[in-house]
């Protein structure tokens, strides 16, 4: 059967932007931040690429939408490798520049060659950039947060498949050309498009689904708590915010600023086994104690769906070390107590500023991994991040 490319691009424009719209809505609606606000600007780019391409398919002098379409096209998969990252808690420094980048270099190298170089002007350009932040993308689904959501895999595997076909598409295009019968049959607009169709379709129903799934895990954790300000724990960047005026002031002075991450990441699989009611008191005894047992000058932040992190002034590293297994004794005892015979798994890591520097950010990050790690072993449950991994003998 022969589809009309300009048939497909309509239809292709018409799902990508219906698709697009109820995801913006929902975040509208659900006022969502991070995360969501980055995915939804990358389906306003997906919105953005599909009308390109349907009026360069209309009108014989609109050359320059092609630059339009392969840029937005190309800010589409690098925002969804953003929100991938903010989603994980990961630095978005210099992926956001990467990203930038690409998108600039797609759109350019068109306009650079001029209404000359016809339909698959500098198309090369894009077709590197999409490889690499579709790749990108699908090994950040399999890291931080994302890997505990089994809907996130599906869009893993969705990434690397995307990555894949262009990488194909990149061959085609290099050794057999644009108007080879294979690059037209294969990697072509047609072809190109469906795929891209389905590529949209999977990341706006996994995206949804991810951050439903994080929004109601904190909710239950805060059902029992009243509100994240009422019981003294900030939210994520209010917390980055404090911390990051703690360091400003504490390296003029050369002071030691310690961030102590406290992580419970299987919240989720103990609402699936033993029902809501154990989930909401083990989370609120977890953020309870955590408040409780953190010193009384410092202060405590949300760290993703399943981290706290608290900011402190520590006199030596070996103070911030007794602090942090100090946290770990009291919550691990507090969450015992609550009555319903489950334990999840607890992990404490700790950042310092000796070695992670007064980036509030990096100091996050640091302590997040350590926490992460420690959760994992079977010797300690509290690490120092950058330090090789020290172990905390708890008291």
């Amino acid at each position: 059967m022969n589809l009309d490319v300009a048939s497909v691009l309509t239809v292709s424009a018409l799902v990508v932007n219906l698709s697009g719209a109820l995801f913006i809505l929902e975040t509208l609606l659900r006022r969502d931040e991070g995360a969501g606000r980055v995915w939804s600007v990358g389906f306003l780019a997906a919105m953005l690429m599909s009308l390109a391409y349907v009026l360069w398919t209309q009108t014989h002098d609109s050359w320059w939408a092609i630059s339009v379409g392969n840029s937005a096209l190309v800010a589409f998969v690098g925002c969804l490798w953003l929100g991938m990252r903010m989603f994980n808690g990961n630095p978005m420094m210099l992926p956001t520049i990467i990203t930038a980048v690409a998108t600039l270099a797609a759109g350019s190298a068109v306009m650079m060659v001029g209404p000359g170089g016809g339909n698959w002007a500098a198309a090369e350009w894009m077709f590197v950039a999409i490889v690499g932040l579709a790749g990108a993308g699908a090994v950040e689904c399999l890291r931080g947060d994302l890997l505990e959501s089994r809907s996130a895999w599906v869009l893993a595997l969705a990434s690397a498949s995307f990555a894949l076909y262009y990488v194909s598409r990149t061959t085609a295009f290099v050794t057999s050309g644009p108007d080879s019968a294979l690059f037209e049959s294969g990697f072509g607009a047609v072809p190109t498009s469906l795929v891209t169709i389905a590529y949209v379709l999977v990341a706006v129903v996994v995206l949804s689904v991810v951050r439903t799934t994080r929004a109601s895990m904190r909710g239950a954790v805060r059902s029992s708590e009243g509100g994240g300000d009422l019981d003294g724990i900030l939210v994520d960047d209010e917390f980055e915010q404090v911390l990051a005026g703690l360091c400003e002031r504490a390296s003029r002075r050369g002071e030691l600023v310690g961030v102590i991450s406290v992580r419970i990441d299987d919240l989720e699989q103990i609402s699936t086994a033993f029902g809501s009611e154990s989930a909401r008191a083990v989370g609120a005894a977890w953020r309870r104690g955590v408040r409780r047992h953190a010193p009384s000058a410092a202060f405590v932040g949300e760290d993703g769906a399943g981290g706290l992190a608290v900011g402190v002034l520590a006199a030596s590293p070996a103070a911030a070390r007794r602090q942090a297994a100090v946290i770990y004794r009291g919550v691990f005892d507090d969450m015992g107590a609550v009555g319903h015979g489950v334990i999840p798994v607890l992990g404490v890591g700790v950042g310092l500023s000796e070695s992670a520097g007064y980036d509030a950010e990096e100091l996050i990050h640091v302590a997040r991994d350590a926490a992460t790690r420690a959760s994992l072993s079977i010797e300690t449950s509290v690490l120092i991040g950058d330090e090789g991994a020290t172990p905390v003998t708890e008291p």
